[in-house]
Formats: structure tokens, C-alpha cells, sequence
């Protein structure tokens, strides 16, 4: 029997997606779907205050990194009492959840032999089915994690069988992550936007969010703009965006003159890289096509301004 702790909540979610959440011994800070993982040891932290604007936030982000220190710590202590023969990681993105060479050294510190230690690096949808079936594979059973991803496909194609029926115009679409700095969502999204027939005018695929300026954003000339603030949900999108939009500079854009400005939960669903992707997708679809697409996300996982 496996004793598996996973410290990114994507992998939480695959974990338990698969069929093992009963062998899950342990999680990250992060980790909060399904609601039973909350039950969980916490095995991170971040090393300052995750409360507060994203201004702010962004500064403490940026001080730690330049000291040289990562954005989060393991507990060894944590680790030490229980005992995992596999603990789940990444080396994709140091902002976003405790990375591989952090997750090796306390290893190496507290425990008196060799967890395997899987190490995921998702940037893209084939990348993120890719660890699936690593994940699966290491927990001894390969053929459950072509099954989920599976599952998954078959959600993806029969909206881009909708999508590909419509005779519409392709909205132009920009993606917040974040909002000071200004950053749009990079890594699978596009590819998202892209499979409910509209067009990403600024997010990079296969890559980490990047940073803009208004002058980028207003030159894209996005006719729909969603906010899927990375770690938070609906309402601190609102509540970060809405002071922007009233200043009077975002008045001169399409997507707020047209009134398609749409906050979503992007901490459960955009920014997470697990089997909810393919919720996010059916979001996207909703927001995109509403004639076309009811599954009853919007109220609960997207909201209009």
C-alpha cells in the first residue's frame, strides 16, 4: 500500500480523480478539492502572508525570490511522521507550489530512506495527461490514468464538436491572472480559449504567465476579458478588478464597452492543471457561447460584471 503525500493541489485532485485518495497520507497548504483532503496533515506553507491585495502579495513574492529563498518550505518534521513511500512535486513553477529541489532536501534531511519522489512539469494539456499517467503509474496501476485522461478527452471533444457546429464570430479573448502587475495566463490556457473557437490575444503557450502593460493590453483590442486571478476565486476578482475599471482608463476598451467583462474561480479551475480541467473548459464554453452551453456553471464558478 502506497503512502502518498501530494503537495500541489492538481496532483491532490488526480490522486483522488484515480482511485487512491484512501492511500493519501498527507498534502500542501494548497490542497482543498475534495472537501475530505482538508482532513489531511498540511506538509507546506508559505514563507509570508498569502492575505492582502495583489499588489502586495506580488511585492512578498518578489523580495523572497530576490534573497534567494523559495516562496514555500516542507515540514520535515511533517514528512518524518509520515512516512511516505511516494511524495508528488514540481519543477514548473516556483511561485505556485513547493518545488522538486525543496521537496529532495528535506527528504534527504528527514527521512532515513528513498521516497520516490514524482515531479511533474505542467505547460500544457498533453503535458498535464502526461503526468496523470505518471502519477497512476507510479502509484502501481498505469491503465487507471488512461482511463481518467480519457474520460477527460471525451469531455473536450464533445464541446469542440459544438464549437466547430456554430457558425460565430471568434471573440478575442484576454486572460487576467493577475492584476498588479498586470499578467495574463499563459501555459494551457490559449489552448483552452483556443478549443471553444475563439482566439488568446496575448496569453503564451506552453509557458508561464507573462507580465503587460495597459498599452499591450489595449492594443490586442480583446472584445472579452476574464479574470481568473491565480489562487483566488470570484470574489477577489471583483473585488481587485472593479477599482481598475473605475479609474476610467480601462473605458477606452472593447471588452469593457461592450459589457463583457467576466470574473471566474481561477484557483479551482483555471489555474489548476488536475481533472477539473475539463470543467474549465465547459466554463469557458458558457461564457463564450451561452445559447449553446448550460451546464450551470455561471453564479457558482463564473460570474458577469
Amino acid at each position: 500500500m502506497n503512502r502518498i503525500v501530494s503537495l500541489i493541489a492538481s496532483s491532490t485532485e488526480t490522486v483522488c480523480a484515480l482511485g487512491f485518495q484512501d492511500q493519501l497520507v498527507g498534502r500542501s497548504h494548497a490542497c482543498d478539492y475534495p472537501p475530505s483532503v482538508l482532513e489531511l496533515p498540511i506538509c507546506s506553507e508559505a514563507k509570508f502572508d498569502l492575505n492582502g491585495t495583489s499588489l502586495e502579495i506580488g511585492e512578498r513574492v518578489r523580495r523572497t525570490l530576490e534573497n534567494g529563498n523559495g516562496v514555500y518550505r516542507t515540514h520535515g518534521d511533517i514528512l518524518r511522521r509520515l512516512n511516505p513511500t511516494v511524495i508528488i512535486t514540481q519543477d514548473h513553477c516556483e511561485v505556485c507550489a513547493v518545488g522538486l529541489k525543496n521537496v529532495e532536501q528535506v527528504a534527504s534531511n528527514e527521512l532515513n530512506y528513498d521516497p520516490a519522489i514524482v515531479s511533474l512539469a505542467p505547460s500544457s494539456l498533453d503535458s498535464i495527461f502526461e503526468g496523470m499517467i505518471e502519477i497512476a503509474s507510479q502509484l502501481g496501476d498505469g491503465s487507471k490514468g488512461e482511463v481518467l485522461v480519457d474520460s477527460i478527452e471525451q469531455r473536450i471533444e464533445r464541446v469542440t464538436k459544438i464549437v466547430s457546429s456554430l457558425d460565430s464570430p471568434k471573440r478575442r479573448v484576454a486572460c487576467i491572472e493577475w492584476v498588479e502587475p498586470l499578467m495574463v495566463a499563459g501555459n494551457w490556457m490559449p489552448e483552452l480559449v483556443e478549443l471553444v473557437g475563439a482566439i488568446d490575444v496575448l496569453g503564451p503557450k506552453t509557458i508561464h504567465a507573462a507580465t503587460i502593460d495597459f498599452g499591450q493590453l489595449s492594443a490586442s483590442d480583446p472584445d472579452t476579458i476574464i479574470v481568473m486571478l491565480c489562487g483566488w476565486g470570484i470574489e477577489k476578482a471583483r473585488e481587485e478588478l472593479e477599482p481598475v475599471l473605475k479609474s476610467g482608463a480601462w473605458d477606452e476598451l472593447r471588452a469593457v464597452r461592450e459589457g463583457r467583462i467576466f470574473y471566474s474561480d481561477g484557483n479551482h479551475f483555471f489555474n489548476r492543471p488536475g481533472p477539473r480541467l475539463a470543467d474549465s473548459l465547459e466554463i469557458l464554453a458558457e461564457i463564450m457561447h451561452p445559447k449553446s452551453f448550460r451546464y450551470g456553471y455561471e453564479g457558482k464558478s463564473w460570474a458577469r460584471r
